[in-house]
């Protein structure tokens, strides 16, 4: 690579170039199980797999879903959150050259069917609660031809999985249904333990598709970024270049971020396999007392997370009397980081946070601060090894900038995707010469740190979710009393942002916010569904007729603004 400004100031011990390992996904784990067979994996309340059980476990499923019909190719959804079971059936199915669709459990049925009608999946790996309440009653409208049905207690010990049917039968929606085995319907464990670990030899390469992850993009349609194992496996060899020093085989990863969002798939989910670490896996990322137990319980040393992951930590009830000093190093992105919230987090702790920067098409990495060298707080740090980035005029996307200028990021390096699923046109405005257009408004200072200064796209970040404007509005829109809907984020304590739709109603209706956020919760996963309605006589437009998000946010910041100056409640 081209000599950067940024390469004065990686660590010393970190290379501009990684000597990459040409390793697929499965051969990783493979990796680690013959060096740390004795090794925790995978730590979930009190089951323990250790990664020679955790490759076994793999394998029996491989061989199961083989003679379900899945080859190179197929694809094989994961709708779960953060349990044995998703680490287990994402390896078992990029084994068999799979292609694996992480699927968020909060999703109504509308957004199933879509995300599952294009990725054309055939097997699912679901829950039984999951199956019964949202897949059952629309089994008739996808390609699934396999379901198999995992349920929470099964990887338990005793007594919890004598006693966790109980607690999960109490919860609102419970957390636990009885699904008989049938005709296409298979539990999960019973159909492991009925295999042998035999599963077929399968060819493909580093090109191969890994994984269909969903986003958004810049557009706001959602759309497939087919993540290969090359991108997967680099981005996971420049995380361990950039982070030097690292305990390989002893060292513990809390997994609370939601490991079918890019950020805990690769972070928290893949990353352990790399390293040989173990990691200790949340279902309920918002389950701040539980997240701290696990901290002090299993000694977590590396703590991926969002700013307001951080920030519940520090406001946690009697926080100063734990005992935090396990965590070393901490990765904070999706969202900016206080300061405040910064500082106080590591003088509990004594640990170090990085913010860094990245999105779906590259895996997600692409920037971040230094571990040991300087870090420059608000900014979202350097390219990492073996990535070149640059920013460019936003409106002819080829003139490059100078520092301190403001203009679109754009980056280059294995870690990109090369393309979105069956989506040529939608790949063709993102990727151009090799480069990647990120859609972020940026700027890089003199020594090669970027600062992310806002976004060309619309999407909305809230307590790490990612949210698409455009979805929420085409929603409001089909409301019979609903004549214009305009969606914007707004700056949240809590949640990073949080959803504000302003509507314009048709003459002559009425209608109330709770109407409305009863509407939206009929068709949108509940982070979606707007926390804040404002009813409008009219909407800005340009003179195009094009509805202007810029102009609410700008009013929004506005009153924010004029509330903190004057203390009034915001």
């Amino acid at each position: 690579m081209e000599a950067r400004v940024w390469h004065r100031h990686y660590d010393k011990s970190v290379p501009v170039e990684v000597a990459f390992e040409d390793v697929t996904l499965p051969g990783i784990l493979e990796r680690s199980a013959a060096r740390w067979g004795d090794r925790p994996a995978v730590l979930f309340m009190n089951c323990a797999l250790t990664y020679r059980e955790l490759a076994q476990e793999v394998d029996r499923l491989a061989t199961a879903l083989a003679g379900l019909g899945v080859v190179p190719d197929s694809r094989v959804a994961i709708h779960l959150p953060n349990l044995p079971q998703v680490v287990i059936a994402t390896m078992a199915a990029l084994k068999l050259g799979a292609q694996v669709v992480m699927t968020n459990p909060l999703y109504v049925a509308r957004e199933i069917e879509y995300q599952w009608q294009d990725a054309g999946v055939t097997v699912a790996v679901t829950g039984d609660w999951l199956y019964e309440d949202k897949l059952a009653p629309i089994r008739h409208t996808l390609p699934v031809q396999h379901y198999i049905v995992a349920s929470i207690p099964e990887y338990l010990r005793f007594p919890l999985r004598q006693l966790a049917p109980l607690k999960l039968k109490k919860s609102r929606p419970p957390l636990i249904a009885r699904v008989a085995p049938g005709p296409g319907i298979h539990l999960f464990r019973p159909l492991i333990r009925a295999t042998a670990p035999s599963p077929p030899p399968v060819a493909f390469g580093l090109d191969h598709v890994a994984f269909l992850q969903y986003t958004g993009g810049t557009t706001g349609v959602s759309k497939g970024a087919m993540i290969t194992h090359r991108n997967m496996s680099h981005n996971l060899q420049q995380l361990q270049a950039w982070f030097p020093n690292l305990d390989l085989g002893h060292e513990v990863i809390l997994g609370a971020l939601p490991f079918f969002h890019i950020f805990g798939l690769n972070i928290s989910m893949l990353f352990p396999q790399l390293i040989g670490g173990a990691t200790v896996l949340m279902p309920n990322p918002r389950d701040i007392p539980q997240l701290v137990k696990n901290i002090t319980r299993y000694g977590v040393t590396l703590l991926p997370a969002v700013p307001a992951h951080f920030n519940a930590i520090n406001q946690f009830p009697g926080v100063e009397r734990l005992n935090l000093t396990s965590v070393k190093r901490c990765f904070s992105g999706s969202a900016p980081l206080p300061v405040e919230v910064l500082q106080k987090f590591e003088k509990l702790t004594g640990a170090i946070i990085v913010e860094g920067f990245g999105m779906t098409e590259t895996c997600p990495v692409t920037h971040c601060n230094p571990l040991l060298g300087v870090r420059k707080i608000g900014t979202v740090g350097l390219p990492v090894s073996s990535t070149d980035a640059l920013i460019v005029d936003a409106e002819d996307g080829t003139t490059a900038l100078l520092p301190g200028q403001e203009g679109e990021l754009i980056v280059k390096g294995p870690q990109v995707m090369p393309g979105y699923w069956n989506k040529p046109a939608e790949t063709a405005q993102v990727l151009k010469d090799g480069w990647m257009y990120t859609g972020d408004l940026a700027v890089m200072d003199e020594d090669g740190y970027f600062k992310i200064v806002g976004r060309k796209k619309d999407m909305i970040k809230a307590s790490g979710f990612m949210i698409f404007p455009d979805e929420i509005d085409a929603i409001l829109m089909g409301h019979p009393k609903v004549l214009e809907a305009c969606t914007i984020g707004i700056p949240d304590q809590k949640r990073g942002e949080t959803v504000k739709s302003f509507l314009v109603l048709k003459p002559g209706q009425t209608a109330s916010a709770d109407e409305i956020q009863a509407y939206c919760k009929e068709y949108l996963a509940p982070y979606k569904v707007p926390r804040m309605i404002e009813f409008r006589p009219e909407l800005p437009k340009s003179a195009m007729m094009k509805l202007l998000r810029r102009v609410l946010r700008d009013e929004e910041e506005t009153k924010l603004r004029r509330a903190q100056e004057t203390g009034a409640p915001q």
